[in-house]
């Protein structure tokens, strides 16, 4: 559940650094894609793509063409973000459906945050990031100890969006 959690809120910031495109929704196209075989991929694009290759003729042609599409611009990004692209689309391959659907509403949930919102919840996961593991844990546990009202008042006052399930 930690690591579903965690993902989630990284792949609001992936989103912010143009990095998270494997969750694309599929858009309607003009004429008819095809799909593109592993082999047929440039040396650079199969090494970006690489946690996708088990998989990648399974992957509808148009997430395909998607995915190539934005390997040209993370082919011109520095090798340790080009890491890290790698490394989410790893890790996006190991979550279960339920864990991508909660990543999805929570980006959805992410791009209706004002600009505001949005810099206020970096800053917060900034300052989340710099703690010690003792701090997070006990920050969790006052955040687990609080009840719903006093965490929803909370998440007000950040100025989100109300979750309406």
């Amino acid at each position: 559940m930690l690591t579903m959690r965690r993902f989630a809120l990284s792949a609001l910031f992936m989103a912010l650094l143009g990095t998270f495109a494997i969750g694309t929704p599929l858009r309607a196209q003009e004429g008819p894609v095809t799909t593109h075989p592993w082999n047929s991929l440039s040396p650079a694009q199969r090494g970006l793509l690489a946690p996708l290759q088990q998989t990648w003729s399974t992957l509808p042609a148009q997430r395909q063409t998607n995915l190539l599409k934005r390997t040209q611009q993370w082919m011109t990004w520095p090798p340790e973000r080009q890491e890290q692209v790698r490394q989410n689309l790893a890790h996006w391959q190991e979550m279960t459906p339920e864990q991508r659907q909660q990543a999805h509403e929570n980006m959805n949930r992410y791009m209706k945050l004002s600009p505001e919102q949005r810099e206020k919840l970096h800053d917060a996961y900034q300052r989340y990031q710099q703690m010690t593991p003792a701090q997070r844990e006990t920050l969790r546990n006052q955040w687990k100890s609080q009840p719903a009202a006093a965490r929803g008042q909370w998440i007000h006052q950040l100025g989100a969006p109300r979750n309406r399930h």
